[in-house]
């Protein structure tokens, strides 16, 4: 009975009562009859925190159900890395494979699980190991790129007289999840099926990870068409990734052109690939090619988007003949302040600049609490040492954004100014926030 109670408990995620069957003597290497491990049914519906609990009682990382399936092959194929990492990190097989030659990483890149591979491959799983098809994860991610997903889902479950209805929403790691599900007439029976667009990031990892040289213009493509479709552009910053880390000429000039299309989607990945290409230990070998082409871009653009990934890039440059134009772009009319404004102004300003110095100390009091705190970071991170830097740092040592604090707290601890006692005091009572944390305890 505890085996039953003890695998329902956890595939319904309900962490006290995992813990208390437990405590009382229930096995986690025990399977329910005609269910499964506990461990897998807590991978299989993403219950990390029951994950955790089922692992510190015991329960074996690589145990194995029916089929040969293991918790981590269930966080593959349904496509949770949050539960994966746990348990990769208490040492699970990261290459075992199923009765079917499954893999965790070929089950993950089959759904386009972006998470779960993106966890596996820091975790150093085997990228070129065969499934039981003969397919490598490469293979397997590249034959889905472009597919269309809700037609190849309903084609797994399509049946005659049935209704079907599509649901689109984010996964957690960023991409789309998408789900068709369907039912009978008499609705006395139903099914449904996933799978998630991270095949394009997918086999861009795949093949940076393989070695495999894929053309300029199919690695653009893929981040364009992907753009609107990822939460935060998961897949246009993976594809720009691998195009800087080329750092050839070749690709060099292909962005350039980029940069200069009419189009303005492209301009802004160009623009947004070549503000770090190259970059690599601090040397920036293109910085006197770039830096030319974002200043006169910042004349010519007339793209509120695009005129953002410039204002981006030209922060990244690091260059102080760059502060003109960062001055620019932030002074216009109707321009609307963001967190990207305080960085690029850090990054690029001398501690000497009056005007830029006093913009960047208005910024730390900016009503979005984002803005304050990039702007008191950047401010905690300039070189100079001047009281009126270290008033503005104190200013916000009662703010009511608790990492504005911690970055105010570092700036003064640096300086040796004694007030940084007071917001370390504050942030370590208050916030549960882990950088926060670290950050003012470092600063101590």
């Amino acid at each position: 009975m505890h085996e039953e109670q003890l695998f329902r408990a956890a595939l319904n995620g309900e962490t006290e009562t995992v813990g208390k069957l437990l405590a009382s003597g229930g096995d986690p290497n025990k399977p329910s009859e005609g269910e499964g491990l506990p461990l897998c049914a807590a991978a299989a519906w993403d219950r990390t925190e029951v994950a955790g609990v089922l692992l510190a009682a015991g329960a074996e990382v690589d145990g194995r159900e029916a089929g040969g399936w293991t918790a981590l092959l269930w966080a593959a194929t349904n496509g949770h890395a949050a539960v994966a990492r746990v348990l990769i990190e208490a040492g699970a097989e990261v290459d075992a494979t199923n009765d079917d030659g499954d893999t965790p990483l070929s089950l993950a890149a089959r759904r386009g699980a972006l998470g779960v591979v993106q966890a596996l491959l820091e975790a150093g799983a085997d990228h070129e190991k065969y499934d039981g098809d003969g397919d490598t994860p490469l293979d397997i991610a590249v034959d889905w790129v472009g597919v269309h997903l809700e037609s190849a889902l309903l084609d797994q479950i399509e049946q005659d007289g049935w209704e079907y209805v599509v649901a689109r929403q984010y996964a957690k790691d960023g991409t789309e999840l998408v789900t068709v599900a369907g039912r009978s007439e008499d609705g006395s029976e139903s099914e449904q099926v996933q799978a998630q667009r991270g095949h394009a990031a997918i086999a861009t990892l795949l093949e940076d990870a393989a070695g495999t040289h894929t053309p300029t213009d199919r690695l653009v493509a893929r981040a364009l068409a992907h753009r609107d479709i990822d939460e935060d552009a998961e897949t246009w910053w993976i594809v720009a990734d691998t195009l800087d880390k080329r750092a050839d000429d070749e690709t060099y000039e292909a962005l350039v052109r980029l940069c200069l299309s009419e189009d303005a989607r492209e301009r802004e990945f160009g623009v947004d690939t070549i503000a770090q290409f190259g970059v690599a230990d601090g040397d920036k070998p293109f910085l006197e090619r770039t830096l030319p082409l974002l200043q006169k871009m910042v004349t010519t653009e007339g793209h509120p988007q695009v005129l953002r990934s410039v204002l981006a890039a030209l922060g990244h440059q690091g260059d102080p003949r760059a502060l003109p134009h960062v001055l620019d772009i932030l002074s216009r009319p109707g321009h609307k302040r963001t967190m990207t404004d305080a960085i690029a102004l850090a990054d690029v300003l001398p501690s000497e600049d009056e005007e830029g110095l006093a913009l960047l100390i208005e910024m730390t009091g900016d009503e979005d609490s984002e803005v304050r705190d990039w702007a008191t970071a950047g401010l905690a991170g300039l070189a100079a040492d001047t009281p009126r830097i270290r008033d503005a740092l104190a200013a916000r040592l009662t703010d009511s954004d608790l990492r504005t604090v911690a970055e105010a707290t570092r700036g003064l601890a640096t300086r040796g100014d004694e007030r940084a006692a007071q917001g370390s005091e504050r942030v370590l009572a208050e916030s549960d926030d882990d950088y926060a944390r670290e950050l003012v305890s470092r600063s101590e």
